[in-house]
C-alpha cells in the first residue's frame, strides 16, 4: 500500500480517518485559506481541499495525500468557527428552526502521479426551534467554539437537530468517509485488506 496522509491536524478528521485505517500520517498543510473575490462556497472548499493535499504531496515522492475544507452556509452567508461564546449564542440564534447547508471538500492526490481527484459533499442540518436557555445550556456543556456552526453533531448537539439530511453523516464532522474510500479504491487500495499491525499514525 502507498503511504497515506492527512493534510491536516484536526483530532476530529483523525478520528473520523481511523474508522477506516490507522495507517495514515498527519501533516499540517501551509495553506492561505482566506476566500477569492467572487468566488463561491463550493468553489472555497474544492480550492482548499486540493490546496492542502498539494501542499504536502509537493514533498513526497510517493504517497496518497488526502485534504479536507468545511464551510456551512446559511442564507448565502458563510458561517465560519464561533471561536466565543458570544458568537456562538448568535449563530445558534440564527439557526434555530432554520436549515444550515455545509458543504465539504474532499481532496486526494497521488504525489507519484499527480493524480487528483475532488468532490464537495452538501449535508443540510435542520435546527428546532430553540430557547436562549437551551443555547446557553448546549454552549456551556459541549464547549463547540472550534466547530463551524457552533455544534458537535458527533456529541450533546444532535439534542439541537429536528433533521439531518445527506449521503455520509461523517462528512458534516469533516471527512466524507464513503466518497474517500471510493476515492481509495480507483487508486488501488482496499481498507478491508490492510494490515493494521503494519503501520500506524504519525505526525510529520
Amino acid at each position: 500500500m502507498p503511504a497515506l496522509y492527512l493534510a491536516s491536524t484536526s483530532k476530529y478528521r483523525q478520528q473520523l480517518l481511523a474508522k477506516l485505517t490507522t495507517r495514515f500520517h498527519t501533516a499540517r498543510p501551509e495553506v492561505d485559506e482566506t476566500s477569492l473575490a467572487n468566488e463561491s462556497a463550493e468553489q472555497l472548499v474544492r480550492r482548499l481541499a486540493i490546496a492542502k493535499a498539494q501542499a504536502i504531496a509537493a514533498g513526497l515522492n510517493a504517497g496518497l495525500v488526502i485534504g479536507s475544507d468545511q464551510v456551512a452556509l446559511f442564507n448565502n452567508d458563510i458561517i465560519g468557527k464561533p471561536h466565543s461564546a458570544e458568537n456562538a449564542l448568535a449563530q445558534l440564534r440564527r439557526f434555530s428552526g432554520n436549515t444550515v447547508t455545509f458543504l465539504t471538500g474532499l481532496a486526494l492526490v497521488n504525489a507519484q502521479s499527480g493524480n487528483i481527484q475532488v468532490i464537495v459533499e452538501p449535508f443540510n442540518v435542520s435546527f428546532r426551534s430553540l430557547t436562549d436557555a437551551e443555547i446557553m445550556a448546549y454552549i456551556d456543556k459541549e464547549q463547540p467554539l472550534d466547530c463551524a456552526g457552533s455544534f458537535k453533531s458527533e456529541g450533546l448537539g444532535i439534542s439541537l437537530f429536528s433533521k439531518l439530511n445527506g449521503d455520509d453523516p461523517n462528512s458534516l464532522i469533516g471527512l466524507p468517509l464513503i466518497r474517500l474510500n471510493q476515492m481509495l479504491l480507483n487508486e488501488g487500495v482496499n481498507v478491508l485488506f490492510l494490515d493494521e499491525h503494519k503501520g500506524g499514525s504519525g505526525l510529520l
